[in-house]
């Protein structure tokens, strides 16, 4: 298993020490932290093996080993891998709503619980946007996989993820003016690199497939 950090993470942490948010960007990473730790628990329930684990400047992921053995094994129009796939994307989302309904049911209103609990539901929706390769990209992914195959799930997934983040980013730059927050501008422009370099990175084995 591999283990690397991502050195764009210390540019944020200056950028908010800068902008005097560091607190919201250390409550934020504690939370996407256990955030990726619902993911790595549900992939060893299900018998995955990690393959990475990666510090990155909106916290950390895990990924795991491709099973080409369980992907041969079909289970109706899908298979076993990509159904445990998805079952991993909808794991950490559910710890944020957790997190976020025992907070809410706290009788304590105060700053730290009401920072921890909109926190983790900013977390638990942004997560679930259908933009690959966050959660909700990557369970739409797999539902298209099961229904259309592989190929075809990867083109209408990148597809979908472009158009979302385009609005995301449209969404944000109203909110960018109204509440002058720099960590709504860091977020997207990291979801923007990260697309990106998954898109290119699918263009590559698409090449390399059809020659």
């Amino acid at each position: 298993m591999r283990f690397r950090i991502d050195l764009k993470i210390f540019l944020f942490i200056i950028l908010f020490c800068i902008s005097k948010q560091i607190e919201i960007y250390i409550i934020m990473i504690i939370f996407a932290f256990l955030h990726e730790i619902g993911h790595l628990i549900a992939g060893l329930i299900l018998r995955l093996k990690p393959e990475k684990i990666e510090i990155i400047p909106v916290g950390l992921t895990v990924s795991f080993k491709v099973d080409i053995e369980g992907i041969n094994k079909k289970k109706g129009n899908g298979n076993m891998f990509v159904i445990k796939e998805i079952i991993v994307a909808i794991a950490g989302p559910i710890v944020n709503l957790l997190i976020f309904i025992i907070t809410l049911l706290n009788e304590e209103k105060t700053y730290l619980n009401n920072l921890i609990m909109y926190s983790n539901l900013l977390i638990f929706i942004f997560n679930l946007i259908p933009i690959y390769p966050l959660d909700g990209g990557r369970i739409l992914k797999g539902i298209l996989h099961i229904i259309f195959g592989k190929r075809t799930s990867y083109k209408i997934t990148y597809d979908i993820s472009i158009i979302s983040n385009i609005i995301l980013t449209a969404i944000c730059s109203i909110a960018i003016l109204y509440y002058k927050n720099i960590a709504i501008f860091l977020i997207v422009a990291y979801v923007w690199i990260i697309l990106i370099r998954e898109i290119n990175r699918y263009n590559r084995i698409k090449k390399i497939m059809e020659h």
